[in-house]
């Protein structure tokens, strides 16, 4: 008999083209904020990096329930989001956000359980 353990989490594969606002370090920051706040996760701190004006922006939100991560790429109008979460939090209500916020013309969402066995 086999006991029953729920895999730890769902992890999103977010890649966004043709997306808007992706070297706004303010506004990315709401954006995070508002993408884990939407999952019912809990922030313990967001910290960001933009490599210069109109560069791009690098990031993570540290969650207790895991952590959303941020690189943009302003150049070629691409950003891509790791969205990791356990518990009760659902990684999935983080993309309506980012979709406002970036306004992607195209997207590619990857989905994988964690945790899970063979």
């Amino acid at each position: 008999m086999t006991d029953y353990f729920p895999v730890p989490g769902t992890h999103l594969l977010i890649d966004f083209w043709g997306a808007s606002n992706l070297d706004d370090i303010t506004l990315i920051e709401q954006a995070l904020s508002q993408a884990a706040l939407a999952c019912n996760a809990t922030i313990l701190k967001i910290n960001l990096h933009s490599f210069g004006e109109k560069s791009g922006i690098t990031g993570v939100a540290l969650l207790a329930e895991s952590h959303i991560s941020i690189h943009t790429w302003p150049e070629i109008n691409f950003v891509a989001l790791d969205v990791f979460m356990c518990g009760g939090c659902n990684p999935h209500q983080a993309l309506p956000i980012f979709e406002q916020y970036f306004k992607p013309e195209r997207k590619k969402i990857t989905e994988t359980f964690r945790g899970e066995t063979e």
